[in-house]
């Protein structure tokens, strides 16, 4: 019987079918490149189109939702997959092209190095291709995060995280849209998990801009974390 890696990369997708089969291969060979035995893993988040089979042919295995959970409904059923799987560590990344996969890689060696729990790819360190628009969106939600939950950090959006097999134990959210990214650092911090980030670039086509988050998405994810802040604080 065939070992399983110790390593899963997890790509949440939701209609990526113009691109998922490269994200994967790319993914992959760079994982064998660097001598990392990987999964990759693809959620897909109940896609209209033919992302799933897509991904399938492509090598992943994938899990299919029934309805449509958001980024971070398909990112928590993959923690879980992972956790049910015993993996000691798993990885997530955009299934639009957004990250390379070197990065991937290079992240999932740094959070031995840097004794991490969570590794956040930060993009902003690197702004090269990143509009100004975005940059300030994704400063203002990294700031919101350390206001309202006391998590600094540069890059508190990206979806390019690492994590430890004490972080696949222990962590849990409840947001299913894109606030749970800022979420998922508050609960790491709860659990007193270490975090940490690691510059990486990001890929900006015309594609990947067409996707993600944009600054009106960005007051909607304030506002659902204030009252989620709230809500807990009244118990």
């Amino acid at each position: 019987m065939k070992k399983q890696p110790n390593t899963v990369i997890i790509i949440p997708a939701y209609n990526e079918s113009i691109i998922i089969s490269e994200v994967i291969k790319t993914a992959a060979h760079a994982a064998k490149a660097q001598n990392i035995s990987v999964d990759i893993l693809v959620v897909n988040d109940k896609s209209t189109d033919d992302t799933s089979a897509k991904a399938q042919k492509a090598g992943a295995i994938v899990i299919d939702h029934i309805i449509n959970r958001g980024v971070g409904g398909a990112t928590s059923t993959g923690l879980k997959y992972a956790k049910q799987k015993n993996y000691h560590q798993a990885a997530t990344m955009d299934a639009d092209g957004q990250h390379d996969p070197q990065d991937v890689m290079n992240c999932l060696k740094q959070i031995k190095v840097a004794k991490a729990d969570l590794l956040i790819g930060s993009r902003l360190s690197n702004k090269h291709g990143m509009s100004l628009v975005k940059r300030i969106g994704n400063n203002g939600l990294s700031f919101i995060t350390w206001l309202l939950f006391g998590v600094k950090v540069s890059d508190s959006q990206s979806g390019l995280r690492v994590f430890s097999r004490k972080a696949i134990q222990t962590l849990d959210w409840q947001s299913a849209g894109y606030e749970f990214c800022s979420e998922q650092l508050w609960r790491a911090k709860q659990a007193k998990l270490v975090v940490a980030e690691y510059p990486v670039k990001a890929i900006y086509t015309k594609y990947s801009k067409s996707k993600g988050q944009n600054n009106w998405n960005g007051v909607n994810i304030v506002k659902s974390l204030i009252k989620m802040k709230i809500k807990e604080i009244l118990g």
